[in-house]
């Protein structure tokens, strides 16, 4: 009989490439997970992996095996919210990963609202990028993320997450105030060939802009990056560059410095994915429910 914690070691390998990697994720050693990963290929009857360079990668065998994973563990996930539900589990606590603008924005209402409304379940909050947020709820770290749409995200039909839409924001252009392009309307392609303030490579926002570029024929040169868009403000504010922002991103800043301008095209996709199976958790529902209500009442139409 397969058990579960070998398959979990085996997804774990699969999303992190290396034994290293899955390793710390399950926080157990190497050497353990070499150990599970040793039992497992056992039990089936068969090599699941090879050596690709410094990683491992899975081999026919195990990919077929890692497919039926995701369902046995997604079935489990839903096993265990239905015998929460049984039970009236409306007390616990629950983690939730979120990159910053929306933990400001919506998890932090979000908060507010489950005090009032279940005050037995506590929210833990973890500030964390789109792209680690939903690495966490892979691993059993957090219970739900808020992520952003990225260039290799897991994709809508993953069969390890569930994953439910918040809202879509514009990016707007910060320019510095005396800058040649701050007098009218831009296009993406007037900013070819500028020094550019933006996120940090691997930052979701990071590819959006960049694929944005490509778009209008370009690459953008990244002189300055910051994944705090305050910094990025006010290093435009200095005349060190132009950006792009997520509008709502800009609420809240000192923008005395620089000309915000509208730009069509690039947008911040923002969702909530937990554990395929999990959204049936009496402890998830509400939380759910509320980070949906609270997007809706997100204006993000008006430029600050």
């Amino acid at each position: 009989m397969i058990e579960t914690r070998r398959l979990r070691t085996l997804r774990a390998v699969a999303d992190h490439r290396t034994v290293t990697a899955a390793a710390v994720a399950l926080h157990l050693t190497p050497s353990a997970v070499s150990q599970q990963l040793a039992a497992l290929e056992h039990e089936v009857g068969h090599r699941l992996l090879d050596r690709d360079g410094r990683g491992v990668r899975l081999t026919a065998v195990g990919r077929i095996l890692l497919g039926h994973t995701n369902e046995v563990l997604a079935q489990l996930e839903r096993a265990e919210a239905d015998i929460a539900a049984y039970t009236a589990g409306t007390a616990g606590e629950v983690k939730v990963a979120s990159f910053a603008t929306a933990i400001g924005l919506l998890v932090a209402p979000a908060v507010g609202v489950l005090r009032d409304s279940e005050p037995g379940i506590r929210v833990r909050v973890l500030d964390a990028e789109g792209d680690q947020s939903l690495t966490m709820v892979l691993d059993g770290a957090v219970d739900a993320a808020v992520a952003v749409e990225y260039r290799g995200a897991p994709a809508e039909d993953d069969r390890r997450l569930s994953r439910i839409p918040l809202y879509s924001e514009p990016f707007d252009v910060v320019l510095p105030r005396d800058h040649a392009l701050s007098e009218r309307e831009v296009t993406v392609a007037d900013l070819a060939g500028e020094t550019w303030i933006g996120p940090y490579p691997g930052n979701p926002c990071h590819d959006v802009i960049a694929l944005a570029c490509e778009h209008a024929g370009f690459t953008p040169e990244f002189a300055h990056s910051s994944d705090d868009f305050r910094a990025v403000v006010a290093l435009a504010a200095a005349g060190a560059g132009v950006a792009m922002v997520p509008r709502l991103a800009l609420r809240g800043t000192d923008l005395s410095g620089v000309e915000i301008r509208r730009v069509a095209g690039p947008e911040r996709r923002v969702f909530t994915a937990v554990r395929r199976g999990a959204e049936r958790h009496p402890l998830l529902i509400p939380l759910l429910d509320a980070l949906r209500r609270t997007a809706t009442t997100l204006d993000r139409t008006s430029s600050p």
